[in-house]
């Protein structure tokens, strides 16, 4: 994997995709907005420079008077965080073609973190019933593959 092709994301369909020329700072965010734009416990976030949209763009919406979130308009994967003004974007780390380019080093609004949120890791871990293996191996996915794909009109 060359540095450009670890730096490459999109949604789960393939309508959106990008390029980042570097990353700055990874983080998670435990604000209430972040929480309900991932619908997850927290938002995990990439601070991208130099972002190039090589297939589609994303929609946005505005969540607050400062801020726009970016997401796939056909399948809804969040995909950025974009703040008025600033000339980087955040990128959402799970949407990364390779995520552990961009590890966490920072958590922020840790004032609104969930409180079962520090147990996480502690939680029992379900094991797979030998007799559901089955419905496991059928499983077909129509994610887009986890690297570029040529389409008609993509920028290069």
């Amino acid at each position: 994997m060359t540095p450009s092709e670890s730096l490459t994301g999109g949604c789960q369909c393939g309508a959106v995709r990008f390029r980042a020329g570097r990353l700055g700072r990874p983080s998670i965010c435990h604000c209430r907005m972040c929480q309900k734009a991932f619908g997850s416990f927290f938002g995990p976030l990439a601070t991208a420079y130099d972002v190039v949209w090589t297939r589609g763009e994303p929609k946005r919406f505005r969540s607050s008077n400062k801020v726009q979130r970016g997401f796939c308009a056909d399948c809804g994967t969040p995909l950025t965080y974009e703040v008025d003004g600033e000339p980087t974007v955040e990128l959402a780390i799970g949407a990364f073609d390779h995520p552990e380019v961009a590890a966490p080093l920072i958590q922020v609004n840790h004032a609104d973190k969930l409180p079962f949120f520090d147990g996480l890791a502690a939680l029992p871990v379900h094991r797979r019933a030998p007799e559901a293996e089955a419905f496991y191996t059928d499983i077909v996915s129509f994610q887009h593959p986890d690297h570029d794909t040529h389409r008609e009109g993509d920028k290069p």
